[in-house]
Formats: structure tokens, sequence, C-alpha cells
């Protein structure tokens, strides 16, 4: 088994609005997806990101820690999840089953290099 990690960006344009019956399929879709890894004894890690004008970033220049608010990449990234997957095989398998990877969106898939 190999740890990978899976960082999910839904579609903007198609992202349900809150308190919407659509909304509440994509949060029954998202806690299926939960409960098939949870039951498959995959699951390692994961949860779902505050909004991007929460995030930000740090970089280090010439000694300097140096700091930038706000969303910093094309897409949003509302979650992650850390799966135990035997192969880059079941890994695709687990991402398609995640709703960001449908309409429009995308989920990222990083092998995780055990230390």
């Amino acid at each position: 088994m190999a740890k990978y990690m899976f960082l999910q960006y839904p579609s903007e344009s198609t992202y349900p609005r809150p308190g919407t019956p659509e909304m509440e399929a994509q949060i029954a879709a998202y806690a299926k997806v939960f409960e098939d890894v949870s039951a498959a004894g995959v699951l390692r890690g994961g949860d779902p990101c505050q909004p991007p004008t929460a995030s930000f970033k740090v970089e280090v220049r010439d000694g300097q820690t140096q700091t930038q608010d706000g969303q910093l990449h094309p897409g949003f990234l509302d979650g992650y999840w850390v799966l135990d997957c035997k192969d880059r095989a079941e890994a695709i398998a687990w991402a398609a089953k995640i709703p960001a990877a449908s309409g429009g969106g995308t989920v990222e898939v990083h092998p995780i290099f055990e230390m």
C-alpha cells in the first residue's frame, strides 16, 4: 500500500450555493465517498478547507519571510483526502468517486513519499 493525497478543486461555475437542494445533494455525495473509503479501511485523513479568501502563502526570500493572503491558484481547493491505495489504478478509481472530479472540477492526486 502507498499513501496518496487527493486535492479536490470543484468547478466554481457549477458549485452549488449554500442552503440549496443542490448543495444538500453535494454534501450527501461527499458523505457517501467518506462512508465508502471508511468502510474500505483506506482513509488516513482529510477535511474540507475554508474558503480561498482564508488562505495564504509563505515564502522565504533572502532570509525574509513574505506572506500573501487570498486565493493563489486558478481553482479553489475545497478539501483533501489521504488514502492508502495498493496502486495508481486504485488511486484513480477513488479519485473518480470524489464529486469534485465531475461537473468540470478536478481531483489532483499526489503519491506521498513516506519517510
